[in-house]
Parts: structure tokens; sequence; C-alpha cells
């Protein structure tokens, strides 16, 4: 599994809490397997992603292969560099998505609570995140939407606030 949204942001470290959680199963077989054992345990989907029990505080979200929500990643989160290894439970394996397609998942998706997000990432992690390489990665992973016009805009709102925090 390979955390993304908010559930990656407060196994970062970033974030004290989140109202879902977000993981990525890149591999189709261990997503069915997953899923046979939500349904066995009384998750039921609500259709796409999302996952629900009744009287459980949170809702689970699962995205299938390299897509977060709508959004399809250049490369496999699996692949060397695109996640960091957080810790084994047992069999499972558990990852962090990498800061650049966290970032950019979350502005291209572009509520208030994304960019603050992002924000608050680039506060914490800004170190070992590098600005350009972010623009490059944004706008390439962008050239794929659908929406490309509508939010290409994202990054450079995002980049003029953290500006006016640090400047």
């Amino acid at each position: 599994l390979i955390a993304c949204g908010g559930t990656a942001m407060t196994l970062l470290g970033v974030k004290a809490s989140t109202k879902d959680i977000d993981f990525m199963v890149p591999n189709d077989k261990e997503y069915g397997y997953l899923t046979s054992i939500l349904t066995d345990i009384g998750y039921k989907n609500e259709g796409g992603f999302r996952w629900k029990k009744e009287k459980e505080p949170f809702d689970i979200d699962l995205f299938v292969g390299k897509k977060i929500h709508t959004t399809e990643l250049l490369k496999s989160p699996l692949d060397i560099g695109n996640h960091v290894f957080l810790q084994n439970i047992g069999r499972l394996y558990i990852g962090v998505i990498n800061f650049y397609d966290l970032i950019s998942s979350k502005l291209i998706r572009g509520t208030s609570v994304d960019f603050e997000d992002c924000l608050m990432l680039v506060r914490a992690k800004g170190k070992e995140i590098d600005k350009d390489l972010l623009k490059k990665h944004y706008s390439e992973l962008i050239s794929y939407d659908v929406s490309e016009e509508r939010i290409r805009g994202h990054l450079d709102s995002f980049l003029d606030r953290l500006g006016k925090e640090v400047g």
C-alpha cells in the first residue's frame, strides 16, 4: 500500500489527522484481495474508490494502479524514487507517495484544504523539495489531463502563496 492524500501527510508527521484513509494499491491482484477482505469484515463499496463501514469513524479510499482520484501519475508509485518506505506490518508493505506526486495530486484537486496541505508539506519538508523539479513534474502530469487549461494556474497560485510566506 502506498499512502497518498491526507494519509500521507499524517504518516509523514506533517498533519495531525485526516478525515479519511487514502491508499494506492498499485497491483490489481492485491487490490482484489484487499477489497475482498474489506467486504468480509463488513465494508461496502460506495462506488468508485470509497469504502465505508457502518459505525466506523473513517472512510477508506483505495485507488487502484497509479491513479489518485482522476489523476493518473506518470509512473507507478512502486518504481524506485516514487515512494518512501514507511514500514512492514506482517506481509503488508506500507510506503508514502513521493513529495512531487503528493503535491501535484493535491494541487490538481485544487481545494483550499489541498492547498493548505501543500503549504504544510513545504514548510516541513521544503529542503527536500526542488521547486524547479516540482514545476516540471506538475506541468508534465497535467499535460495528460482533460482539464489542463483549468488546472494549469493551480501551481502558480500555490507558489505565489508560498512566496508571500517566505518573502
